[in-house]
């Protein structure tokens, strides 16, 4: 990195300490929680099932921490602040309001999975069995462009800064972050990276509250709101914002801060609607309560980049002009902006190189417990969508764990070194952010309708609409680019107007010409796919006659213990089960809990429950769009309305407070719903303790007692 782009206080021992030491810490914590969850539980990570949907029991509390965790990305901590530093005070709001818009329409995706394909791991699965393998091959594509680039923004962006802060090899860091990650992921699989989400939010948001307090109550240097106002106003006197209204920090009338929303819209459908981190823990959740933790979800996460960024990133421009500042007397480089480098930097003014290791510390809880996300969610389509679907249909759940697990590791090397090709090529986490939509929006819109508009959205559409808003998307770029800029590099391809053509001529063209082509050619064909597993995908039981099962099975109650026993086994060399292709044939494991999903049928969603549902994630939906994203900008953006002291120091509270419930949301919550079974893995300690036994956990523990999951 460019010497530059740093702000180095802190010696290169740190940045190692940070990612080695804590990863390592991390590590043995999954271990101990997968120790404690096969033993104390009914859960077997050992199962395929259970390794990458978590069994599909997880709580809406900890589906709710986990999406906080996933969604908070290094950008939602250091692009918010990026953009709260660049364009004012609505930077934050429009980052937070455009990500939770996305969090929140997802629930309707969510509910679709739980009602039409229940039986799915992966979203390109679903668009198979739809649509065929030609449709599955373009999803699959956009899916791991998706996580390639999502993975870049986390590890680039994190190495980056700690290679700023503490003068540490950026691209040691950008191989370290993801394979120190990949190391306690393939111990524990996906319920253990939920526990890891917690436990990462839970860091987060201790880190949050120390800065939050120095800023508004205890630093010399603010302080206080009305002193951070003071220094607000200065600030915008001695570096006005350019297309900001008079050039101020505390107004919602600027120019480029409303482009830059539009930017993170586009970038914001692709990265979560295209991205299996999501849909996984939309397959892993309740049906009952799946739209509950999407909703809960996105209140958690608009807290944070709303509130952080109004802190560090308006702290930044605050803070420039004072002596504790890094680069004083002067402001930030665009390439230290760029770089993500403005929450540190106030960080550094308030706190000196306690805040540079704070804020280390905070960032690399938010890249890991992201990319731990992304390298699950890409080990699944690996497992399930060319493994399971082109190599081996008839493959054992321990072949599909270690398929997994090979997944994650080569992921983390191909991501570590896709990181080093960008930073050689000097592009940062700005630029990826700003441009991702041009590159995987065009399918963003197809994949949501083909859930959402299943009745009329056709095959030619499905495979045709995203190929085609990537072609426009490109040209749209590229034409802007040369035109406004006069030539093509990565400093004007970055451009928040020229980067605004390409997102909205992929995405919107994706989107209108999948709606056309599903008019002009209303085909539909899946050929091609095996019945048999469409049927397990979309969760269409078997005929009773065919199963020979029970009354009690063929009236739609899944019992896998009674069906493992009632159907016949399917051997294998070497004595374990191989799955079938035949969704009638439900075959025994180690555990008839984690029956996974290759043997037997998950039950759609109550209809009725699907309707309330679906109602519930509308009308939110609507509401928010109304509040967050209509009424209250634009209302201050058409009034040119500039902050009073009065009017800042409620907008502050309002921040602060929203921090806090999101904190009751991700932290107290899913405690509180997993009381039960934290309960129940203490007593077996305490009991193994006692006896000084160490066997093998009993039928009498976990879910089969009634006692709850974690």
């Amino acid at each position: 990195m460019s010497s530059t782009t740093t702000l180095q206080v802190l010696p290169p021992g740190f940045g190692y300490g940070i990612v080695i030491g804590i990863g390592s810490f991390f590590a043995l914590l999954m271990l101990s929680i997968t120790y404690l969850q096969n033993r104390y539980t009914s859960y077997s990570t050992a199962q395929a099932e259970e390794f990458n949907t978590a069994s599909r029991s997880v709580k809406p509390g900890l589906i709710a921490a986990g999406i906080v965790s996933s969604w908070t990305w290094s950008a939602t901590l250091l692009t918010s602040s990026t953009f709260a530093y660049s364009y004012g005070i609505c930077g934050p709001m429009w980052y937070g309001a455009m990500g939770t818009f996305q969090i929140l329409l997802f629930a309707l995706i969510a509910i679709k999975i739980k009602a039409n394909a229940p039986g799915a791991h992966t979203f390109p699965e679903i668009v198979m069995a739809r649509h065929g393998n030609a449709a599955h091959a373009t999803y699959l594509f956009n899916g791991f462009a998706t996580n390639m680039l999502v993975g870049a923004c986390l590890v680039l962006g994190g190495s980056q800064v700690v290679a700023a802060l503490s003068g540490m090899n950026v691209y040691a860091a950008c191989f370290l972050i993801p394979l120190v990650v990949a190391a306690y992921v393939i111990a524990g699989g996906l319920r253990s990276t939920f526990v890891a989400d917690y436990a990462h939010t839970v860091i987060l948001f201790v880190a949050i509250f120390v800065f939050g307090f120095v800023i508004y109550a205890t630093s010399d240097v603010v302080g206080s709101p009305s002193r951070f106002y003071n220094l607000l106003v200065e600030a915008s006197e001695k570096m006005p914002i350019e297309g900001n209204h008079q050039g101020s920090y505390l107004t919602f009338r600027s120019r480029d801060g409303l482009i830059f929303a539009i930017d993170l819209l586009v970038a914001g459908f692709s990265t979560v609607w295209l991205d299996q981190a999501y849909w996984q823990r939309a397959i892993a959740s309740r049906p009952e309560t799946s739209v509950k933790a999407y909703i809960f979800g996105g209140i958690a996460w608009y807290g944070i980049p709303f509130g952080f960024a109004t802190a560090m990133g308006l702290g930044c421009a605050a803070l420039t002009n004072t002596s504790s500042f890094p680069t004083y007397p002067e402001p930030l480089s665009a390439a230290q902006n760029g770089s993500g480098l403005s929450s540190p930097a106030a960080a550094i003014a308030l706190l000196g190189q306690g805040g540079a290791g704070l804020m280390l510390l905070l960032l690399f809880m938010a890249v890991t417990s992201s990319t731990s996300a992304e390298l699950i969610a890409v080990s699944s389509l690996l497992t399930f969508d060319i493994y399971k679907t082109y190599i081996k249909p008839h493959a054992t759940s321990t072949q599909l764990v270690r398929v997994s697990h090979i997944g994650i590791i080569l992921y983390a090397i191909i991501l570590a070194v896709f990181c080093c090709i960008l930073n050689a090529v000097n592009v940062n986490l700005t630029w990826l952010l700003t441009v991702l939509g041009v590159i995987v929006g065009g399918a963003s819109v197809p994949v949501g309708l083909v859930l959402l508009w299943p009745s009329k959205m056709s095959t030619t559409a499905a495979i045709a609409s995203p190929w085609i808003g990537l072609s426009l998307g490109l040209i749209g770029w590229f034409v802007t680019t040369s035109r406004r800029s006069g030539k093509i590099s990565v400093e004007t391809s970055g451009d928040v107007t020229n980067a605004m053509a390409g997102n909205l001529a992929s995405w919107g063209g994706g989107a209108i010409v999948a709606v056309i082509l599903s008019y002009a050619f209303p085909n539909k064909d899946n050929s091609g796919v095996d019945s048999a597993r469409t049927n397990k995908i979309m969760g269409i039981p078997p005929p009773a006659a065919e199963k020979g099962g029970s009354p009690q099975e063929s009236s739609g109650t899944r019992s896998p213990t009674l069906a493992a026993a009632e159907e016949k086994d399917i051997e294998k060399e070497g004595g374990e089960i191989e799955s079938s292709a035949k969704p009638e044939t439900i075959v025994p494991t180690s555990n008839p809990i984690v029956d996974f999903l290759e043997t037997s049928t998950v039950q759609p969603m109550d209809p009725e429950e699907v309707r309330k549902s679906t109602r519930l994630a509308i009308g939110f939906n609507l509401l928010f769009l109304l509040i967050a994203i209509i009424v209250v900008p634009f209302s201050f953006f058409g009034s040119g309305f500039i902050f009073s002291r009065e009017a800042f120091t409620g907008w502050i509270v309002v921040s602060f407070m929203w921090v806090w419930s999101s904190m009751v949301i991700c932290v107290i919550w899913p405690l509180w719903e997993s009381r039960r079974a934290l309960a129940a893995i203490a007593k077996g300690v305490y009991r193994d303790v006692r006896s000084g036994k160490n066997g093998k956990k009993t039928e009498g523990n976990g879910q089969n007692d009634g006692e709850e999951t974690v």
